[in-house]
């Protein structure tokens, strides 16, 4: 089976990012998560319904988002989105902050089978403390921001394991000598494998620790039901893994902040 990409693009509109910690402030027309000050980036836009014109429905939004009172917003344009998007964000100051791609591999006939590491590595699910929290230690070298508060990360830790023998998923963590390495995470929702978080400490690099998380998630996914897997990447650093790996990609899906000033 080939997807196509009207499948492709109602598994990514389906896919919205909400944490537990986040505030959620949504109406018909858009869905703004406020976040804890450790995350790297403080508000954001994780839906969009414009009515016409598109530009009011811009403008609604970002005043919406001022009234939280934080200087700027991330918002990422979907590939379902309208075509004049971007140049709306573009002409109210916003800047490209990452040019992210969606990709989606087929899975229907089974995980693909991957490269081996380079070198010796351990894979753990977090569904402990320490684990938890090695796997969040990677996130901040990788993406920024701060740890979790301890509580925090005893959460996910205990969700971890709760539903990753569930099949819903969890978050893995690779281990190189002992000591963290790099992080991924799988959600399993209706059939689609939502990758999510990947990324591997920068001396860790090019040692094929990435791909030993894919393939891992992967063939979890596939155990549990996935057909199809999605990931929204960056195309100068995940990207060729993921094609290599059977994925294909879909359109951009860029991230844009824009000043609330």
């Amino acid at each position: 089976m080939s997807l196509s990409i009207e499948e492709v693009a109602a598994a990514g509109a389906a896919w919205v990012w909400m944490p537990e910690d986040a505030e959620v402030v949504a109406d018909g027309l858009c869905t703004i998560l406020r976040l804890p000050a450790y995350y790297p980036f403080r508000l954001s836009v994780v839906a969009f319904a414009p009515g016409e014109p598109l530009a009011g429905s811009v403008d609604a939004v970002l005043a919406r988002a001022r009234g939280l009172g934080l200087p700027v917003l991330d918002w990422q344009v979907l590939i379902g989105d309208p075509a004049g998007l971007e140049g709306e964000l573009v002409a109210r100051g916003g800047r490209l902050k990452i040019d992210l791609e969606i990709l989606a591999a087929d899975l229907s006939g089974g995980a693909p089978v991957l490269r081996p590491p380079v070198v010796a590595t351990e894979l753990r699910w977090a569904v402990d403390g320490a684990t938890a929290r090695d796997g969040a230690a990677v996130e901040v070298t990788g993406f920024g921001g701060g740890l979790p508060p301890a509580a925090r990360i005893e959460e996910t830790a205990a969700r971890g394991a709760r539903e990753v023998p569930a099949g819903r998923g969890g978050r893995l963590v690779a281990y190189l000598d002992g000591e963290p390495a790099g992080v991924g995470g799988v959600r399993v929702v209706d059939g689609v494998a939502r990758l999510t978080g990947g990324v591997v400490v920068p001396a860790r690099r090019g040692c094929g620790v990435y791909r030993a998380l894919l393939a891992a998630r992967l063939e979890y996914a596939v155990a549990h039901g996935a057909r199809m897997a999605l990931v929204k990447g960056n195309p100068r650093t995940s990207g060729p893994i993921l094609r290599r790996a059977g994925f294909t990609g879909y359109g951009r899906e860029p991230v844009y902040v824009l000043p609330l000033g």
